[in-house]
């Protein structure tokens, strides 16, 4: 191969570096831009609540939901700095939920505006029983065989007003599930919200 031939092969493999690049960071920059919105969102629209940290543990409550409701009011909290917030939208952008992310931890907030209900499919068939529900009784099994520490199986808590959903919080979190779950949940709300739209 002529010398002009290979500088002409590297300046190609360059700028496939330098589009591949450039594509990540406007990725990176329109998920910036929808978590910014979000944060404006909570700030000036109060329209997320956060509960109130230390609550007494009757006033939360674990799948399947009791049929007392949480009494206190939800209080509305700005993330730590070891959090990351996360959108949750509909494909045509509609706010449907905000993640906070923690090391090993995820809360879910739904929208106040949106009034998902845990009898609204697919709540319960998909998220809790084919979600959830799997990744504890897997971790159940690791604890069981000594793979996993007993303290670092995966748990979660579904904090609700009668029927309706007011925070998920998701405990031992790795990486890999945080893919699956954001992916899980995006989807159930956006499927619940759909439904909810249908019988309005």
């Amino acid at each position: 191969m002529s010398h002009n031939a290979e500088k002409t092969k590297k300046i190609i493999a360059f700028k496939q570096k330098l589009e591949k690049r450039a594509e990540e960071l406007r990725s990176e920059l329109k998920e910036l831009q929808a978590t910014l919105e979000a944060v404006n969102a909570i700030l000036l629209e109060k329209g997320f609540k956060r509960a109130e940290i230390g609550k007494a543990s009757a006033e939360t409550e674990t799948w399947p939901p009791r049929e007392e409701s949480a009494a206190e009011p939800f209080a509305m909290q700005v993330p730590t700095e070891n959090e990351n917030v996360v959108p949750l939208t509909t494909v045509s952008g509609e706010l449907l939920a905000i993640l906070y992310v923690g090391e090993d931890s995820l809360q879910v907030l739904p929208a106040e505006d949106k009034n998902f209900d845990v009898n609204t499919p697919p709540f319960t068939s998909f998220l809790v029983e084919r979600v959830l529900a799997k990744m504890k009784e897997k971790d159940n099994e690791l604890a069981r065989t000594g793979q996993i520490p007993p303290e670092k199986i995966f748990s979660y808590t579904i904090t609700r007003e009668g029927d309706i959903i007011r925070e998920i919080i998701i405990r031992n979190v790795d990486q890999t599930r945080l893919r699956e779950l954001k992916s899980s949940i995006r989807w159930t709300l956006e499927k619940m919200h759909e439904k909810l739209k249908s019988q309005s």
